[in-house]
């Protein structure tokens, strides 16, 4: 399928707009051709920018970075010295997708989380992929996101991953490729959201003549899912979000969920386990909780089956789940899908599980268990990208072409100690897309994280997601703990469909 439509319709920069002079740098731009004309889809929008007053974009960027401030939305840093609370930064010019490109990324997703949902049955019950050869072992006993106590698991509908964030970048080419998995506690829904209605109050004009699809259905449609997930013997389920607490980087997002679906934020010391059921403490006693939306990692869930030192689950919350009492929304046990050395297999997963060829491909990965690759790795490193396999948030990783000697080295003598732990990529030519620096446009590096809702019947994937740009000029790393930011992504609507309204 081709993943560029041709341009019937281009728009030039103004000499004395904000994009003129912008250049693309040689990389694929979201917005932008070499020359410097607007991609079809992106025409109404770069007419816009284009037609608005010398410094207008600027002051506009400016307004919302002073609302972000008002509106409290907020993540944490925990390793900043300067304070660990930030502001996501912003930016005002949105990241288009057309309409038959997205139509590819969305079967891709529903392809892959089906998939995913089949390994996670079948890892947790018995192995049949291990048995049939097609996963080694090896990785799964050595993998620290596998959790034995999950064994024989059996949640409602075989539904593990109830909410996934699926990490997608694009190359040089224009070619999507799926980056990674986030299938425990996946965060930054609630930024889209924001920054959607954001996007509304400054691009009225921009939103109605683009044809944008919606995403503010997405906590309701996040409700409807985890209500149709309850226990099947419950009428009207009552559903709750466990957050750890304000502490927490994503609390932020915990709260803001909690509020737009009209439920109960719970910490663990709210809940309790009586005869194997999970009750809420209220004012008027003990209520009933049916499905728990968990915002708390695995090995803190539950003390008497995790880490007995926990302070942050409930005790006796796996008792109640194995027991069909409660539903846990995502499964614990959904880490060891998301490893970045079982990653490297989810291609074959697909072809095991579905009988068919993965859709959105994985970027090319090589395993550091396996000798012959080790070896490739090693001698490459100063061409690669190194990950380790459970970091996240940007961190335990090594852009080979910008790093140092002493940095390779390091990273060889860690590889060589625990080759488990790592894999390599191509450090691919990621795409860009204009972002305002000041009052100024200039080219960074973007990825892009749709949101993915697993029900009883249905994969839904959200008309756009998340998509993270690299602020840092030159820097390929898109996390807000990275110093990130992110942008609104526009879906081009096909006729019939829903379009946002402003």
């Amino acid at each position: 399928m081709s993943q560029q439509s041709q341009s019937q319709t281009q728009s030039a920069p103004h000499p004395q707009s904000a994009l003129a002079g912008y250049d693309t740098g040689g990389f694929f731009d979201e917005l932008v051709l070499q020359g410097g004309q607007s991609r079809p889809d992106s025409t109404a929008l770069i007419n816009l920018i284009n037609g608005l007053a010398p410094g207008e974009l600027f002051r506009r960027q400016n307004a919302i970075e002073k609302a972000l401030y008002q509106m409290g939305i907020t993540f944490t840093v925990y390793s900043d010295d300067a304070g660990t609370e930030k502001i996501m930064p912003f930016d005002i010019l949105p990241r288009i997708v057309p309409s038959i490109l997205w139509r590819h990324i969305d079967a891709g997703l529903r392809q892959r989380i089906k998939a995913l949902n089949m390994f996670l049955s079948d890892i947790y019950s018995k192995q049949e992929i291990v048995n049939d050869g097609i996963l080694p072992r090896e990785l799964i006993d050595s993998a620290p996101t596998f959790l034995p106590q999950c064994m024989g698991l059996k949640p409602f509908n075989d539904v593990w991953c109830h909410v996934t964030g699926t990490d997608l970048v694009r190359d040089d080419t224009g070619a999507f490729y799926v980056l990674e998995d986030n299938l425990r506690c996946p965060s930054g829904a609630s930024y889209v959201m924001q920054n959607r209605f954001l996007m509304k109050k400054n691009f009225p004009q921009a939103f109605q003549s683009s044809q944008v699809r919606p995403v503010n259905d997405y906590p309701a449609r996040l409700y409807q899912m985890l209500r149709e997930m309850a226990p099947p013997t419950v009428d009207d389920p009552k559903v709750v979000v466990l957050t750890p607490g304000m502490y927490n980087s994503a609390y932020y997002e915990h709260s803001f969920f909690a509020q737009q679906m009209g439920i109960e934020l719970v910490e663990g010391r709210d809940l309790i386990v009586e005869k194997d059921f999970v009750y809420m403490r209220t004012t008027d006693g003990l209520q009933r909780v049916d499905m728990i939306y968990r915002r708390v990692d695995d090995i803190f869930l539950d003390p008497e089956v995790f880490r007995s030192d926990s302070m942050l689950g409930v005790a006796g919350l796996m008792r109640a789940y194995r027991a069909g009492n409660v539903s846990l929304a995502n499964a614990p046990g959904t880490g060891v899908a998301d490893d970045k050395v079982i990653y490297a297999y989810v291609p074959d997963m697909i072809e095991y599980y579905l009988g068919e060829k993965q859709i959105l491909p994985n970027v090319p990965t090589y395993v550091c268990l396996r000798e012959d690759e080790r070896e490739h790795v090693l001698k490459n490193m100063d061409q690669l990208v190194i990950k380790a396999a459970n970091e996240s948030g940007g961190y335990g990783i090594l852009i080979g072409p910008h790093a140092t000697d002493a940095e390779r080295k390091d990273f060889a003598d860690q590889i060589r100690k625990n080759p488990r732990n790592f894999v390599a990529q191509p450090t691919l030519s990621l795409s860009r897309a204009p972002t305002v620096f000041g009052d100024k446009i200039e080219g960074r590096h973007v990825d892009l994280r749709p949101y993915i809702l697993c029900g009883k019947d249905d994969v839904w994937v959200m008309p756009g997601g998340l998509t993270r740009v690299a602020l840092r000029k030159g820097s390929l790393v898109v996390n807000s703990s990275q110093g990130g930011g992110s942008k609104d992504t526009w879906v081009s609507a096909e006729p019939g469909q829903t379009i946002a309204e402003v």
